[in-house]
């Protein structure tokens, strides 16, 4: 590793254009981040964010455009290239081995690894980097045993050690809590203050953008849609130009919560294995109530998915019990209908739906053997599940070629809105929700956000689970938190600290 001092370099794309066959990604996309400053770039899921940096990396080749690397014109033909000009880049996802420490993963991510380490030499240099770093962190720990927020501090380090002084970050807080993020950004931004780092943030999460960047650049659908200080723009502003002028689904005014509502779902002494089988997760007592939204906060991981699959059906359980209104719930098809208990699961096209079968059939799959006065039917017509669905498909807003498409060919919100569509019509007394809104645009988040609240008026006793705690304050009555496979915290919503709920969702009580 070279031993001279990182200075901040500055890079600059000229007309970047990216087609794929006849779909154009990428559509004359210049944009400029001086050396030394915080830059975020902003865009829904599709609107050319991730391809305009995989060009920058060297991860494709553009259609045409240049990029500049200190005002010089430079080619950049792989990820090699980049980096050998200094440019780097941290994944959302982890990269580094599980296995070993943090020091030993440095020492093997340089280009050039010496066939025998000499290890009391290699300690002594990386002492005295990160002695230069901000960051402080246990380099001497297996990095499977390190926090969500270390791990992403060290993938930051490791580009730093490889001498990388303009940055990449994608979506570099998704898998931390609100204090590490900070703490992270934060630390971050000291080094951009001091010119030895530039950095280019891509997020989708405004609070962050505005405590931290400098500038913003907005794509929309593979176009430059607006850029600027950060300083001088609203959130409207930001949103306005990652959306457009499409209208935005407003919530309904919360009704107030009755506080002798029925109890609709009650959960006691609730085990069951996690996916590990080498824990359990244990839900001591859990009430929700009809008319109010009980948010379950945590980071991916902490039992989260395995406690939905129970409420589903899906994941036997040790011990404990599950109520619906008073009665057992096993989740049965039949007990869903008669309890008029309803699901969506995260990832809907894969845990909600039949992918290769049709968009009509997938939203009528839980009327079709029925009457309008809840009989079964002595045979099935086809016609009543199409007139069935096209309804619905207008009532949701379903964009989709036909109602007989196979329901995978459409796009993920369209997906989310047929299930919405399926399990949001009739009656509906437990609604029990996760991770609605990942991976959706605007305007579909705030649609799906609108449609959990309208059930919630209407009397519906909601379960929340997300990992996204911002939709969680938007739309819980109550809070909790999971943590290692237990409800560990509780705030209503109007003391609701952010702070506290981190400190809770990281395990440190």
């Amino acid at each position: 590793m070279s031993e001279t001092h990182n200075k901040a370099i500055g890079v600059e794309t000229i007309g970047m254009t990216m087609r794929f066959g006849a779909f154009i990604a990428l559509d004359d996309v210049s944009i400029r981040v001086p050396a030394g400053s915080f830059h975020a770039l902003l865009g829904e899921n599709g609107a050319g964010k991730s391809t305009l940096v995989k060009c920058m990396m060297g991860f494709y080749h553009p259609t045409s455009g240049e990029i500049l690397v200190d005002g010089r014109q430079v080619a950049i033909a792989s990820p090699r290239d980049a980096s050998a000009l200094g440019l780097g880049m941290v994944y959302q996802h982890f990269t580094l081995v599980p296995s070993l420490t943090g020091a030993e993963n440095l020492v093997i991510s340089r280009e050039k690894v010496p066939g025998v380490i000499d290890w009391r030499k290699e300690r002594t240099a990386l002492a005295q980097f990160m002695e230069r770093m901000p960051f402080k962190l246990p380099l001497d720990v297996k990095v499977a045993e390190l926090a969500a927020g270390e791990k992403q501090k060290l993938e930051i380090i490791k580009q730093l050690y490889l001498g990388r002084n303009f940055l990449v970050l994608d979506e570099p807080t998704s898998v931390l809590t609100p204090g590490e993020a900070q703490e992270v950004l934060g630390l971050v931004r000291g080094m951009t203050k001091a010119g030895d780092l530039t950095v280019l943030m891509i997020s989708h999460k405004f609070h962050e953008v505005t405590a931290f960047a400098d500038d913003i650049t907005v794509l929309r659908k593979g176009r430059l849609t607006g850029t600027g200080k950060v300083s001088d723009l609203t959130h409207k502003a930001m949103a306005a130009m990652m959306i457009g002028d499409q209208p935005i689904a407003a919530l309904d005014s919360r009704a107030a919560p009755k506080p002798d509502a029925e109890i609709v779902l009650k959960v006691k002494a609730l085990k069951a294995p996690d996916r590990t089988g080498l824990k359990s997760i244990d839900i001591a007592d859990l009430g929700v109530r009809s008319g109010e939204i009980v948010g379950i906060a945590g980071i991916s991981g902490n039992g989260q998915k395995e406690f939905l699959e129970v409420l589903a059906g899906q994941r036997p359980r040790n011990n404990g019990e599950v109520m619906v209104r008073g009665a057992a719930y096993a989740a049965t098809r039949a007990e869903a209908r008669a309890l008029n208990v309803r699901l969506i699961p995260e990832e809907p096209l894969k845990n909600a739906c039949a992918p290769r079968m049709t968009v009509a059939e997938n939203i009528a799959f839980r009327t079709f053997d029925v009457d309008g006065s809840g009989k079964p039917v002595s045979w099935i017509s086809a016609g009543a599940i199409k007139a069935f669905s096209a309804r619905l498909v207008e009532q949701f807003k379903v964009k989709t070629a036909s109602l007989s498409s196979p329901i995978a060919s459409l796009s993920g919100g369209n997906v989310q809105r047929a299930v919405l569509a399926r399990e949001l019509t009739g009656e509906v007394d437990l609604l029990i929700v996760s991770n609605p809104c990942f991976g959706l645009d605007f305007s579909a988040v705030a649609e799906i956000r609108a449609r959990i609240m309208k059930a919630r008026n209407a009397g519906a006793a909601v379960l929340l689970m997300s990992e996204d705690l911002d939709e969680l304050l938007e739309l819980s009555d109550r809070i909790l938190v999971m943590s290692d496979g237990a409800l560990v915290y509780e705030t209503p919503i109007a003391q609701a600290s952010v702070q506290t709920i981190g400190e809770h969702m990281a395990g440190h009580h």
